[in-house]
Parts: C-alpha cells; sequence; structure tokens
C-alpha cells in the first residue's frame, strides 16, 4: 500500500508523519499524581513497544507530577487535558512533549490563545481532538446529527482558528466508537489537510470485543494509506494495547519484528489438547522478540504442507507431535513435552 505523505512532527525524541514509522501509543491508567506507579507503568509499556504515551492531567497535582516522571522515563509524554486551559500551559511547562486538547471543551477564544502562545513558545505539538460524543450544536443541527462531514468539519474550524495564531504544529484526530463513522472521517479530512493524523477506535470495549472492533477499524483505515499514530483502546492493562497494535500493523505489513503467530482451527481430526498448546505457545512468545514466524498446526493435513513457510513449527497427531523447521522434522515428541522443547527451539533461533 501507498501511505499518504503527511507532515513530519517532532514529539520529543521522536517523528511522527513523513515517511517516519507509524507510532504505536497507549495512556496509562494509572493516577498520574502517583508517579512511582505511573513510571512504573510507563516502563512497562515501553518495554512492549510503546512509542509514545499519554496520561491523564486532571488537576495541578498531576501537572506537577509530570516534572517527575519525565526525569524517570525516556519515552515521548502526551498530556492530556480536558476543560482546564490552565492545566494545558502547566503541563507544557512543566516538560510535556506534546498536548491532547479538544478545543471546544478548553473554553473562550481567548483561553485557546493562551495554550496555542505557551505551545508555540516551548514548540510543543497540540494534538487537536474531536469527539463524536462533544460535536458542537451548531455543526449538529447544520448536518442533522453526527456524520463524518460534521465532525471533519469541527476539526478543520479548530485547526484554522489555530493556524490563524501562527501556529502549525499540529496533530489531529477524530474519534468515535462506530468503526464505518471512523473510516468516514478519516477518508475525507485525509484529502484535506496534510497534518499527522493519529487513529483510534474510542471506548472499543474489552480485550475481546475491543481488539476486533479496532483491528477492523483502524485496519481499514491504514489499509487506505491513511494514519501516522495509533492507539487501540481497551478496557485491560494497557500493555494489551501495545500487543493488539504490533499485530495490526504487522498483518498489514507496517512492522517489522516479533514473533507472528499462526496455528490452525481444532476439527475432528484433532487428537491433542490443541487449545491449550496453542495458547500457552503464544502466551510464552510474546515475551520472544524474535522476526519469525511460527506455526501451531493440529494434524498432518496443516502440518509442514500447509505451514511450509513458517520457520517454525508443531505438527500434532494423536497424543503426540513433531517439530518442524522450514519443512524439515527435528523432533518427534509426546504431547506433554511439545510445548517445553518447542520454546527452547525457538529461543536457539
Amino acid at each position: 500500500m501507498v501511505r499518504k505523505k503527511t507532515r513530519s512532527i517532532k514529539i520529543g525524541n521522536i517523528f511522527i508523519g513523513g515517511e517516519n514509522k507509524i507510532a504505536i501509543q497507549s495512556m496509562t491508567n494509572t493516577d498520574t499524581r502517583n508517579v512511582q506507579a505511573t513510571v512504573d507503568q510507563i516502563k512497562r509499556l515501553q518495554d512492549a513497544g510503546c512509542d509514545i504515551v499519554r496520561l491523564a492531567v486532571p488537576d495541578d497535582t498531576a501537572a506537577e507530577a509530570l516534572k517527575k516522571i519525565k526525569k524517570e522515563v525516556n519515552i515521548p509524554i502526551v498530556a492530556d487535558i480536558h476543560f482546564d486551559y490552565k492545566l494545558a500551559i502547566k503541563s507544557i511547562i512543566n516538560g510535556a512533549d506534546k498536548i491532547r486538547i479538544n478545543p471546544g471543551n478548553i473554553g473562550s477564544e481567548e483561553r485557546v490563545k493562551e495554550v496555542v502562545k505557551v505551545a508555540k513558545e516551548y514548540n510543543i505539538p497540540i494534538r487537536v481532538g474531536v469527539n463524536s460524543g462533544s460535536l458542537e450544536k451548531h455543526l449538529l443541527k447544520k448536518y442533522n446529527g453526527i456524520t463524518a462531514e460534521g465532525l471533519v468539519e469541527s476539526a478543520l474550524e479548530k485547526i484554522n482558528f489555530i493556524e490563524n495564531l501562527g501556529y502549525n504544529n499540529l496533530v489531529i484526530s477524530i474519534k468515535s466508537s462506530s468503526v464505518l463513522l471512523s473510516i468516514e472521517c478519516y477518508e475525507i479530512i485525509s484529502q484535506k489537510t496534510d497534518y499527522p493524523l493519529h487513529l483510534g477506535i474510542t471506548e472499543s470495549g474489552t480485550i475481546y470485543s475491543g481488539s476486533i472492533k479496532s483491528a477492523v477499524g483502524i485496519g481499514a483505515i491504514l489499509s487506505r494509506g491513511i494514519g501516522d499514530t495509533i492507539r487501540v483502546s481497551l478496557t485491560d492493562d494497557p500493555v494489551k494495547e501495545i500487543i493488539c497494535a504490533k499485530d495490526i500493523l504487522r498483518n498489514l505489513g507496517l512492522y517489522k519484528g516479533g514473533i507472528e503467530f499462526i496455528s490452525c482451527p481444532t476439527c475432528g481430526r484433532t487428537e491433542v489438547d490443541l487449545i491449550s498448546i496453542a495458547t500457552e505457545i503464544e502466551n510464552l512468545c510474546k515475551d520472544i522478540n524474535k522476526n519469525i514466524k511460527v506455526a501451531v498446526m493440529g494434524c498432518a493435513v496443516n502440518g509442514p504442507g500447509e505451514a511450509k513457510d513458517a520457520d517454525i513449527g508443531i505438527a500434532c497427531g494423536r497424543g503426540k507431535g513433531v517439530i518442524f523447521k522450514k519443512g524439515e522434522v527435528i523432533h518427534t515428541l509426546p504431547e506433554e513435552k511439545l510445548v517445553e522443547v518447542f520454546i527452547e527451539e525457538i529461543k536457539k533461533m
């Protein structure tokens, strides 16, 4: 696929947009005022592959905590601000690498001007976020409800206002819990601006439903060559957002590294507990950073034949299985030894 070329924006020590890789984001769910808990979670996110992390800043104490947090981590920090423009200003002064605001809920134009003035002074990017749940009344009336055209117009109104203040260090996001609405929004806005676009399906759900909605929505938008950063929003441990995001990018050929895991569905030919074997291997592989393809297959039909392009795999029979590399069998083992030996062989690669 051909990615739409957007302008390049610097966030902390990385760049997004342009020809830079698609950055993976997440958001901490710790209390930002609890510095140690927040730092610990950011480090876990970074270890999982997070490029940018967003923190909620609900009050002055949280804004002050940014100073200490910033000293302890080395990935860019985005301060998430709602309603209080003073918190946006304090977050910038205290070291935020980017701020996320919805100018529509910050208050008067004068307050937005104050935020932009300080962002300009520190050369800190502003992510202008528009949400389907907070579309302005005049646009709801104009478009007779929430529509993609209305959301895009809302975003462009805010962008134009900030541009008229002499600032264009901006990123745009348009969030909706509707997959189809999100796809339509990004298709429209990508034709109207070259600012970097942050993708996500908001309030997508738990690990199961949220991963599916995010994969469908974010994947569909990315497949059109649109998007510069992504965040998978899950009601779960934020580290799982990173795992899901990497899988979305990997399956679109947009992420290199890490194990690509495939396994066949069970059927009447299966004579081992394939579900347990596949689940255990997939979980163990998440901690192994190797650029290889791993296959767990239930029988000879789906064994080295269908999975011959895998770097390493298992094909199971009655209470036993074979381990193969590049289609060549290297071990024949009882079912209870398969996982242990298989993981040892992966680590050797």
